[in-house]
Parts: structure tokens; sequence; C-alpha cells
């Protein structure tokens, strides 16, 4: 899967969890199982404020074509995806140093403007997250959409098809 965007921006979303009278929530599924032929993730670290908004600059028109698109793949991952099919949504995690860095989320639901699911990325840069975590955002901090099929092939993702050209030619690694 095509899960490069990894680049490191500046923020924090705490999960909190409580103790409560309910009964214990149970374990999250699995993160999906992706095919062997999916593109490998490509992340890159901005270094200097000016490649953060270079890179913000460079990816709006995708984030919003992303957006303008996210309305239909939501309706096909509400009314069944194959079982061979992964929903993913893309997101900026933020951290309480200041740090962001976009990430994956492996969808397991859509409810009341919010998308929840695990998140899907190898963490490479903000603190208090690790891949697999549970994680639920609002659909306004969409970043982009992905579904991925069996055969690696993918839908969406504009933004990190984008991405992987784009960092040809941007000194950030």
């Amino acid at each position: 899967m095509a899960m490069r965007p990894g680049v490191l921006f500046v923020l924090l979303a705490g999960l909190a969890g409580g103790c409560s009278g309910e009964p214990a929530a149970t374990a999250p599924p699995p993160l999906p199982k992706l095919s062997p032929n999916a593109p490998p993730d490509q992340p890159v670290q901005a270094k200097s404020q000016a490649q953060a908004e270079a890179h913000q600059a460079a990816i709006a028109p995708y984030v919003e074509q992303g957006r303008k698109t996210y309305p239909d793949a939501k309706g096909r991952y509400l009314a069944g995806l194959p079982a061979d099919q992964h929903f993913f949504a893309v997101t900026n995690l933020h951290d309480t140093t200041g740090m962001s860095e976009q990430v994956f989320v492996a969808v397991t639901g859509i409810h009341g403007g919010r998308i929840t699911g695990r998140i899907a990325s190898e963490i490479l840069g903000v603190k208090g997250f690790r891949s697999g975590d549970v994680y639920s955002f609002p659909e306004s901090e969409l970043v982009d959409w992905l579904i991925t099929h069996p055969d690696g092939s993918e839908e969406g993702n504009v933004v990190g098809k984008f991405l992987d050209e784009w960092q040809k030619t941007q000194p950030l690694k």
C-alpha cells in the first residue's frame, strides 16, 4: 500500500481513556494484511519550516481533490467493501511538542462525522502514538483516502501518488 506521505510537521491530539463502570471494550480488529505487491511507504521528514510550508503548498490541490472524492469512497465503505479490500483515511497526528505527522488510519467505522480506526503507519516523529493505536478524528481533518485491492492496486491516495513524484525533486531526505 502506498502509505507515503510521512512528512513531519508540528502538534498532538491525545487519546484520553479512563475508568468507568461500563464493560471493557472489545479488542480492535487487527490491521489489514496488504498485498506484497502494494506500493511501499516512502516517508520524508521536513527539516525546516520552509520545507514544511513548501510541502503544504504542494499538496493543497491534491488534498482538495481527495476531500472532494471522499464522499463516494465513504459511501462505498459504508455499503460494504468486498472482504479483500481495505479502506484507509489519511490525517495528521499532532503532539504536545508541536510536531505533526501525516498517517494512514485503517478505518473501522464512520459515525456522526468522525472516522475511527487504527493507525496503520509507522510513526516517525510525533510522540504518544504508535502503529496499531485506535484513533478517531473528525471528517473535517481528512487529508486523503485509500482503498487497497488484493493485487496491490489502489484507489484514491491522490496526495501520496503526487508526493511520490514531488519528493524526487525535493531536498527533504
